[in-house]
């Protein structure tokens, strides 16, 4: 079994700046694209950034400039530093990870950690 486990969320007021971890533990083959999403309350949850195993990124428009995701291949850990945090309802953000488990048939799966709660409020 595969698990994700997030840390890093919390209060920070407008301006400040925030880094998420995710660690990726378990039965794991490889990884391949990982990925940051967020979820306010009464909104869909959206795509903030990924990042694919070969290192290309891509982020949502209202982010660009002001994230970077970026991953440890080694640690099976991607991150979101997150700067100059504008004002916005709480989130949480989620990690998510493609990953093929240490199975026979090496079938991936999108996992999902619990999530992480980040505010930005004055």
């Amino acid at each position: 079994q595969v698990q994700l486990v997030e840390s890093g969320g919390g209060l920070v007021q407008p301006g400040g700046s925030l880094r998420l971890s995710c660690a990726a533990s378990g039965s794991i083959f490889s990884i391949n694209t990982m990925g940051w999403y967020r979820q306010a309350p009464g909104k869909q949850r959206e795509l903030v950034a990924a990042i694919g195993s070969g290192g290309i990124t891509d982020y949502t428009d209202s982010v660009k400039g002001r994230f970077t995701i970026a991953r440890d291949n080694a640690k099976n850990t991607v991150y979101l530093q997150m700067n100059n945090l504008t004002l916005a309802a709480p989130a949480i953000y989620y990690c998510n990870a493609a990953v093929v488990p240490r199975t026979l048939s090496r079938v991936p799966y999108a996992y999902w950690g619990q999530g992480t709660q980040v505010t930005v409020s004055s």
